[in-house]
């Protein structure tokens, strides 16, 4: 069981690693300036991410009465931006990958200063306080080595040595693609029991609502044409489970209610958002109809 698991863990980060490699082989330097210093769509994204979503995780908990183990996972997932399933989503919807895998690593970088403030101001306000002191230093490191590295490194390939890019990005989204099947599997398989037990429950539901309505405000508060503003929704839906782990081990000593409430709502938010970023890659992918005014 242990050899499975650290398995799952090397697929994992080979799927961080590889999407977030492709995504800086299709990046340009004039593309990200001009996401980075677009001021009104990084104020709004870091205004969802950091405070509308918390709150909408806080409200959804509060409206579907959940246990207190459920609702702890909820406002963790809720606290914590840039999950790595940020630029996969942008790829699916064949969306602004670049301003995905920008924003992406920005909030998941903030957030990790964020997150655990963020969560203790929301559970002491429910009466569920716990002091959750969480090792920044190691989240921002983990950030930047499974995330920013590996796109920093495209970037510098398709600046540098643009026919490498070229030739390397169908490789490394080959490999994008079938390490996200099988994280998705494993994702199923290794939490099945989990999410089995929380069938009667709302916890599935309210993971689920919290990614629909996250997809959506984050497309609403956004700026720019449509594929930014859709590709911002998917960001904003996919939450990043590390610094939700770890708080789950440091406060809660790994109580297995909230680890198992955290695997259920983490996977029906994909099971919210992935149809989302597949109806808006069907649309776009989708021949233009012929003109018949004439």
């Amino acid at each position: 069981m242990d050899t499975l698991h650290m398995l799952f863990n090397a697929v994992t980060v080979i799927f961080i690693a590889a999407t977030m490699f492709a995504a800086g082989l299709g990046a340009t330097i004039p593309a990200l300036r001009g996401i980075f210093t677009n001021v009104p769509l990084l104020v709004l994204a870091l205004l969802t991410n950091m405070v509308v979503i918390p709150l909408l995780g806080w409200g959804i908990g509060a409206l579907f009465s959940l246990p207190s183990a459920a609702f702890i996972a909820l406002v963790l997932v809720a606290s914590s931006p840039g999950g790595p399933f940020g630029a996969k989503l942008a790829m699916v919807q064949s969306g602004d990958v670049v301003a995905g895998a920008a924003m992406q690593v920005l909030l998941a970088t903030v957030g990790s200063l964020t997150f655990a403030p963020t969560v203790n101001g929301i559970l002491t306000a429910a009466d569920l306080g716990k002091d959750i002191s969480l090792d920044v230093a190691t989240l921002v490191r983990t950030v930047a080595l499974l995330q920013l590295v590996p796109f920093v490194i495209g970037l510098l390939l398709r600046r540098y040595a643009a026919p490498t890019a070229e030739s390397w990005h169908p490789a490394a989204a080959a490999v994008s693609n079938v390490t996200f099947l099988i994280v998705l599997a494993g994702m199923l398989l290794s939490n099945w029991s989990d999410v089995v037990a929380l069938l009667g429950s709302l916890a599935l539901l309210a993971g689920f609502v919290l990614a629909a309505a996250a997809f959506a405000v984050g497309t609403l508060l956004a700026t720019g044409p449509s594929v930014r503003r859709t590709t911002m929704g998917g960001v904003a839906a996919v939450r990043n489970a590390g610094p939700a782990l770890a708080a789950i081990g440091i406060a809660f000593d790994d109580q297995p209610a909230i680890l198992g409430a955290l695997a259920a709502i983490l996977l029906s938010g994909l099971a919210a958002a992935l149809p989302i970023a597949t109806v808006l890659s069907g649309r776009r992918s989708r021949p233009a109809a012929p003109d018949d005014t004439r």
